[in-house]
C-alpha cells in the first residue's frame, strides 16, 4: 500500500474515524482514508485489509468503500463479479467470528452488487442459492448470515438508489419479485415455524423482519410514503393466494406477538397489519376471504381479553392500526358474519374507551381507533338484511367518552397559561387528526350528542359568563381552565358542523340540531369581547379560545352562510328564536364584528392575526356575492375606512409584519369591487400621508428604525394592494397613484439603503408583484407611454440596486444579504420583459440606454454568483434559470448574450449544461425549452 507505511497504522486512523470524540481527528483520518472509496486502483487494497487485517474497524472502513465504489464507479462486469465471489466465500468463511456491523455491510455490499449486476450476468441472481446454503449448514451462526442476506436483498431490491435510474430499479424490484420473493416469504415463514421453540429471541428478530420486508414490498411499483402513518392497500400477486389461505400464516404471527421481546412483537404485529391490507380480489371466493378476516378477528379478540403485550406503547400503537384496517378493507356485513362479532365489537368498544381514558399516553394511537368507528357508522345506511350492528348501544358511549376525557384532560394538564407545543388546541396537525372522525360518530346519534354536548357547554359558559364580572385579579388558573374547556368544545362543535352527513335523521332535524350547537358558539362571542375578558388579549388560554372560534366561523361559514344560507331555513329560524339572527346578513355582521375585534385587539399575536385574515379573505373571496354583502356592513366599511395603525396596532408590530401584505391584499379586494377612482383615493389617504412623510425625510433619517419600519410597511401594503389588481381598470388606478410621483420615493430607498436586506427586500418584491402582468391588467391604450415608462422605473431602480450591491463585501449571510436580492432583481427584470406591454426596440431607436444598462446590470449579478451556489439555493436557481430562459428566447435580449465576451459566454452556457443535469426536474425541463439554444451551436 504506497499511500500507508503499514496496515498497523491504518488500523490506527481507522480507530480515530469512527471512534475519535476529537472532529479534527476523525477528519484528518476521513481525508486520509478517502481514497479507498474514490479511487478504483485501491479495491485491491480493500481485499488486502478484509484479508489480513485485525481490528472490525479496517474490515469495516475496506467493506464500506467497496460499497461506495460498487454504487458509484463503472467497474468492469469480471471485477464485479470478483468482488461478488470474494464477500460470499469470505462470510462463509470467516462470518460467523465477525462483528455485527462488519457482518451487515459485508452483506450490504454483496446485495448492492447482485442489483447492479442484476441484468448484466446471470451468476450475480445466486444470491439467492447461496443463501439457501447458508441456511443448510448445522452451524447456528450460518443460518443467521443467510437470513441476513435474505433481508438485505429485499430492502436493497426494494428501495431506489441515486446512482441508478428509477424506470431500471422498478425494472430489477419487478424482475426479483416475480423470481425470488415468494420463495423468501416462505424460507420467512418457516424460519418462524422451526425458531418457534425454545431459542433466543435476537434468533427469531431476524425472520420475523424478513417477514415485514416480504409483506412491505412495493408490488405495484407505487412505493408508500414512509412518513405517512396510513397506507393504502397491499398488493399481493395472486401466487401469493394459498400460503394466505394457510391458517398457519396468520397464527404464527399471533403467535409470535406473545413474544416477551418487544421488537418482535411489535413487528409480528406490523405483519399482521399488513395481511388485513391485502387485496379483497386475492381470495377468489367468498368463503376463503370470510374465513381469513375470522382469524384476523379472533387474533385481536385474544390480544383484547389478555391485554398481553399492550403495556409497550410501540406494541399499542400497531395493534391500534391493526384495528384500523378492519373496516378499511371489508365491509361491515363481512364482519357482522362472523359468528363472535358481538363480542369483538364490545371488546373493541371497551378498549377505546380506556384508551380515551388513557389520552396523555395514547393521544397518537386513538385516531385508528376512532377512525375504525367512523367507517363502521357511515357504513350503516348501505347495511342490508336484519342483523343488528350493535352500534347505536356501542357509538355513543365512545362520543361521550372522547368528549369527556378532552374536557378532563384540559384540568389535569394544561391549567398553566403557558405556551405548550404538545398542547393540540396549539398543534393544529394533532387536533386535526383528533377531531378527524368525530363529526361521524356525533351524527350517528345526534340528538342525543348534541344533547349531552349543551349539557356540558351550558355551565361553561355561565362560569365564563360570570368571571367576565368579576376583577381581572381573580384565580387565573382557573380562569385559563374554563378557557380550555370552552376551547376543546368550540373545536368539537366545529368539527361537526364542518361535515353536513344524515345518517338516521333528517336534514330539517339535522339543521335544528346545528342551530342548537352554534348558537352556543354564537353566543360565546359576545362574551370573550366584554368584561375583564376584554383584557386578557395576551393570555395564552384565551388566545386558544379565539383560535378556536375563528376554525368554528370557518366551518360554519361554508356550510351556511353566503350562497348555502338559501337551504338553511330551518337552522336561521331556530337562531332567530335563540339569538335573534334573523338571516345569515345578521350573522355575517357578527363574524366580520369578531374579525374587526381581533385585529384591533391581537397586536403581538401572530397567529390569531393570520387566522383571522385567513377568515376575513375567504369572506371576501369566497364567492363574489359573498364579498358584495361585506361591503354592506357596518364593521367592513370601518375596516376600510380606517386601517390605520391607530385603529390596528398589529401594523406596528414587527413579528406580524408578513400579515400587512395579507391584510391589505384583502382590502384591495373589497375596494376593487366597487366601481370608481374617489372610493380608491379616499382609501388610499393613510398610505399617501406616509409616503409624504417619507419623501419629506432627510436622507440621514432613512438609516433610523422608525423610518425604515415606516417604509418597509409601506413596500409590504402596497404590494398587497397591488395582488388585489386583477384588471386593466384596477391596476390603472394603483399605476396612477404610484407613477409618477411616488416613484423617486422607491429610487432613493433602494440606492440609500442597498445594504439593508429588511429594506430592498419588501420594496424589490412589491416591484416584482407590480410587474407581473397576470389577466393582462397591464394593458395599456395603443397611444399611451405606460409600458415604456414602467419599464424606465424598473431599470432604473435595478441598475441603482445591482451597481451597489455588488460593490458591497459578502456578509456572513450572504444568501440574505446578497442572494435574495439578486434573485429577486431577476425576477422582477424577467416579469417586465415578457410582460408584453414594452415595444423594447424603441429603446434602441431612440438611443434610450434602459433596456442595455438593465440587462448589463442583471448580467454582472449573475456573474457575481458562483455557479455552485446557484445551483445550492433553491430560489436562486429558479429565478436565475427563468430569466436566461427569458434572455434566450427573446430576439433583441440575445444579442445582449452573444455580443458577451468569451469567458463570460462560456460561464453561461457550462450553467445552462449544469441546470440540463441536475436533479431538479423544473430546471432541467426548462433550460431544455429554450428555443434560442438551438441556435447556439454555430456559437459554440
Amino acid at each position: 500500500m504506497s499511500s500507508m507505511e503499514s496496515l498497523a497504522q491504518l488500523e490506527v486512523l481507522c480507530e480515530k474515524l469512527y471512534n475519535s470524540r476529537d472532529s479534527a481527528e476523525r477528519a484528518h483520518a476521513e481525508s486520509t482514508l478517502k481514497c479507498f472509496s474514490e479511487n478504483s486502483d485501491y479495491i485491491s487494497q480493500c481485499q488486502y485489509i478484509l484479508d489480513n487485517a485485525s481490528t472490525p474497524y479496517a474490515l469495516m472502513l475496506a467493506s464500506t468503500s467497496l460499497v461506495k465504489q460498487v454504487s458509484d464507479r463503472s467497474l468492469s462486469l469480471q471485477l464485479r463479479l470478483d468482488i461478488r465471489n470474494y464477500v460470499m466465500n469470505y462470510l462463509a468463511a470467516r462470518g460467523p467470528k465477525l462483528q455485527n456491523f462488519v457482518t451487515i455491510s459485508l452483506i450490504q455490499l454483496a446485495c448492492r452488487i447482485t442489483k447492479f449486476g442484476w441484468f448484466d450476468d446471470d451468476r450475480f441472481r445466486e444470491i439467492f442459492k447461496e443463501a439457501t446454503d447458508f441456511l443448510a449448514l448445522a452451524s447456528q451462526d450460518h443460518y443467521l448470515i443467510g437470513l441476513k442476506i435474505l433481508n438485505f436483498l429485499v430492502m436493497e431490491m426494494n428501495q431506489a438508489n441515486s446512482a441508478m435510474p428509477l424506470t431500471l430499479h422498478r425494472k430489477i424490484a419487478t424482475s426479483f419479485k416475480d423470481q425470488f420473493l415468494l420463495q423468501i416469504f416462505q424460507i420467512s415463514l418457516t424460519s418462524l415455524h422451526q425458531l418457534k421453540s425454545e431459542v433466543p429471541d435476537e434468533l427469531r428478530r431476524v425472520p420475523i423482519s424478513l417477514a415485514l420486508r416480504c409483506l412491505s414490498f412495493d408490488f405495484v411499483g407505487s412505493p408508500v410514503d414512509e412518513s405517512s402513518e396510513e397506507f393504502g392497500t397491499v398488493q399481493l400477486p395472486a401466487s401469493w393466494r394459498p400460503l394466505l389461505q394457510d391458517p398457519s400464516t396468520v397464527q404464527i404471527f399471533f403467535d409470535y406477538y406473545k413474544v416477551n421481546d418487544t421488537s418482535v412483537s411489535k413487528e409480528a404485529l406490523e405483519c399482521l397489519v399488513r395481511l388485513a391490507s391485502v387485496r379483497r380480489s386475492l381470495f377468489v371466493e367468498d368463503p376463503a376471504r370470510s374465513q381469513f378476516l375470522s382469524h384476523l378477528m379472533s387474533g385481536t379478540r385474544e390480544i383484547l381479553q389478555t391485554g398481553q403485550g399492550l403495556a409497550d406503547h410501540g406494541n399499542y400503537h400497531e395493534f391500534c392500526r391493526l384495528l384500523g384496517r378492519f373496516k378499511v378493507n371489508y365491509q361491515l356485513s363481512e364482519l357482522l358474519n362472523v359468528e363472535f362479532y358481538g363480542e369483538w365489537l364490545g371488546l373493541v368498544a371497551e378498549f377505546t374507551t380506556k384508551s380515551l381514558l388513557s389520552w396523555q399516553w395514547a393521544s397518537n394511537s386513538v385516531y385508528y381507533l376512532l377512525s375504525l368507528w367512523s367507517r363502521l357508522v357511515t357504513s350503516v345506511p348501505y347495511l342490508k338484511g336484519d342483523t343488528p350492528s350493535l352500534l347505536d348501544e356501542t357509538v355513543p358511549k365512545i362520543t361521550e367518552g372522547f368528549i369527556t376525557s378532552r374536557i378532563n384532560s384540559v384540568q389535569a394538564s394544561f391549567a398553566d397559561n403557558s405556551p405548550d407545543p404538545d398542547n393540540p388546541l396549539e398543534n393544529a396537525e394533532s387536533l386535526q387528526d383528533q377531531l378527524e372522525s368525530l363529526p361521524y360518530l356525533c351524527r350517528f346519534k345526534y340528538e342525543s350528542c348534541s344533547l349531552f354536548i349543551i349539557n356540558i357547554m351550558e355551565p361553561l359558559l355561565q362560569a365564563y359568563t360570570a368571571r367576565s364580572r368579576l376583577p381581572a385579579s381573580g384565580d387565573a388558573a382557573e380562569l385559563s381552565v374554563i378557557e380550555g374547556q370552552i376551547a376543546w368544545m368550540v373545536h368539537i362543535i366545529a368539527a361537526i358542523l364542518k361535515i353536513r352527513q344524515t345518517v338516521g335523521c333528517s336534514q330539517d332535524s339535522q339543521e335544528l340540531f346545528d342551530a342548537e350547537l352554534a348558537a352556543r358558539v354564537l353566543q360565546l362571542i359576545n362574551i370573550t369581547d366584554t368584561g375583564v375578558h376584554a383584557q386578557r388579549y395576551q393570555e395564552i388560554s384565551k388566545q386558544r379560545l379565539d383560535r378556536a372560534i375563528l376554525i368554528f366561523v370557518q366551518n360554519f361559514r361554508r356550510s351556511y352562510v353566503g350562497d348555502q344560507a338559501m337551504h338553511a331555513s330551518k337552522l336561521y329560524a331556530r337562531l332567530s328564536e335563540l339569538l335573534g339572527l334573523t338571516d345569515h346578513l345578521v350573522l355575517l355582521n357578527v363574524i366580520v364584528g369578531k374579525i374587526a375585534t381581533n385585529l384591533k385587539c391581537y397586536a403581538e399575536c401572530e397567529d390569531v392575526i393570520d387566522h383571522t385574515l385567513s377568515l376575513f379573505l375567504e369572506l371576501a373571496s369566497g364567492s363574489y356575492m359573498t364579498g358584495k354583502l361585506l361591503l354592506k356592513l357596518e364593521s367592513t366599511k370601518f375596516i376600510i375606512a380606517n386601517h390605520s395603525r391607530e385603529n390596528f396596532p398589529f401594523l406596528e408590530e414587527y413579528r406580524c409584519v408578513r400579515s400587512r401584505t395579507n391584510f391589505y391584499y384583502i382590502l384591495g379586494c373589497l375596494v376593487f369591487m366597487e366601481d370608481g377612482p374617489v372610493k380608491f383615493r379616499s382609501f388610499m389617504e393613510p398610505l399617501l400621508q406616509v409616503a409624504v412623510n417619507l419623501e419629506a425625510s432627510a436622507d440621514a433619517a432613512f438609516r433610523t428604525d422608525v423610518v425604515k419600519y415606516a417604509f418597509t410597511g409601506l413596500m409590504r401594503d402596497l404590494r398587497g394592494i397591488a395582488m388585489a389588481t386583477n384588471s386593466r381598470r384596477t391596476y390603472g388606478l394603483l399605476f396612477d397613484w404610484l407613477y409618477p410621483s411616488r416613484m423617486p420615493l422607491l429610487l432613493r430607498a433602494i440606492s440609500l439603503l442597498t445594504d439593508e436586506p429588511e429594506v430592498t427586500t419588501p420594496l424589490l418584491k412589491f416591484m416584482s408583484e407590480f410587474v407581473l402582468n397576470k389577466a393582462q391588467r397591464l394593458t395599456f391604450d395603443s397611444s399611451s407611454p405606460n409600458g415604456i415608462l414602467l419599464f424606465r422605473e424598473i431599470s432604473k431602480l435595478i441598475v441603482a440596486y445591482g451597481s451597489r450591491i455588488l460593490l458591497l463585501p459578502n456578509g456572513t449571510n450572504i444568501y440574505r444579504s446578497k442572494y435574495k436580492g439578486i434573485w429577486i432583481s431577476l425576477t422582477v427584470l424577467s416579469r417586465a420583459l415578457c410582460g408584453n406591454y414594452v415595444n423594447f426596440g424603441v429603446f434602441e431607436l431612440y438611443g434610450d440606454r434602459a433596456l442595455a444598462d438593465a440587462l448589463d446590470i442583471s448580467l454582472k449579478m449573475t456573474l457575481s454568483i458562483p455557479l455552485s451556489d446557484i445551483l445550492t439555493f433553491k430560489k436562486l436557481s429558479k429565478a436565475y434559470y427563468g430569466y436566461m430562459e427569458v434572455l434566450f428566447n427573446n430576439h433583441i435580449t440575445i444579442n445582449s448574450v452573444l455580443n458577451l465576451d468569451t469567458s463570460t459566454f462560456v460561464h453561461i452556457v457550462t450553467s445552462l449544461e449544469s441546470g440540463l443535469k441536475g436533479l431538479d426536474t423544473g430546471i432541467s425541463t426548462q433550460v431544455s425549452h429554450y428555443e434560442s439554444l438551438y441556435h447556439l451551436e454555430m456559437f459554440l
